[in-house]
């Protein structure tokens, strides 16, 4: 019974760590285009009804916000501003910095050892496993993730010969969990040697 409600519980809260940043960008993303379309509303009350322009003309304004707040990042003073955001807000709110760092992997803009895909050697067996970080020693945090939900899970602190890279995409390692590890052959086929 108890493991039933471990189950249910981690897969709930999983669900909720990606379901709950997910609702919040399409809720703000609404709300930004019902502003702006507020904001021409003046303009495009003179055009037919019939015209759906000023959808059109929101969605463009703001796409091309956030590319401008893309280029803002990209430069010194812009990158201070989001770090500093990041580290005194975003990163205090749950499973915020989880879903930074799969995001950031899976778009390709997040290189190294963060957030790759690991087999971890946990007692007997080898476990599907997400690099967190690795430590001055050579030690590595890595985020064991719950089957069929990735986004809850354990957290281990693993000596190198314990932990095997994979060189699969993080999209692969997603898949074979959601899917309560079918494909894990592609895991094993493709792990490294440990570093040691």
């Amino acid at each position: 019974m108890r493991r039933i409600a471990n189950f249910l519980w981690t897969t709930i809260l999983g669900g909720v760590l990606v379901v709950v940043p997910v609702a919040v960008s399409t809720v703000l993303v609404v709300h930004a285009l019902a502003a702006v379309t507020a904001l021409l509303q003046p303009i495009t009350s003179e055009l037919p009804a019939d015209v759906a322009l000023p959808s059109i003309i929101a969605l463009v304004i703001v796409v091309v916000v956030c590319f401008i707040a893309g280029v803002v990042v990209r430069t010194g003073p812009g990158r201070w501003a989001q770090d500093a955001l990041e580290r005194y807000l975003l990163d205090r709110i749950p499973g915020y910095t989880l879903v930074r760092g799969l995001t950031g992997r899976i778009t390709g803009q997040e290189a190294g050892t963060t957030f790759a895909v690991a087999m971890v050697e946990i007692e007997e067996a080898l476990v599907p496993a997400f690099i967190v970080e690795e430590h001055d020693d050579g030690r590595y945090t890595v985020f064991v993730p719950s089957v069929p939900t990735p986004a809850a899970g354990t957290v281990y602190v693993l000596t190198p010969e314990r932990v095997h890279l994979v060189d699969v995409p993080l999209t692969k390692a997603v898949s074979v969990i959601s899917k309560w590890g079918a494909g894990s052959r592609d895991l094993v086929a493709a792990m490294q040697p440990p570093k040691v």
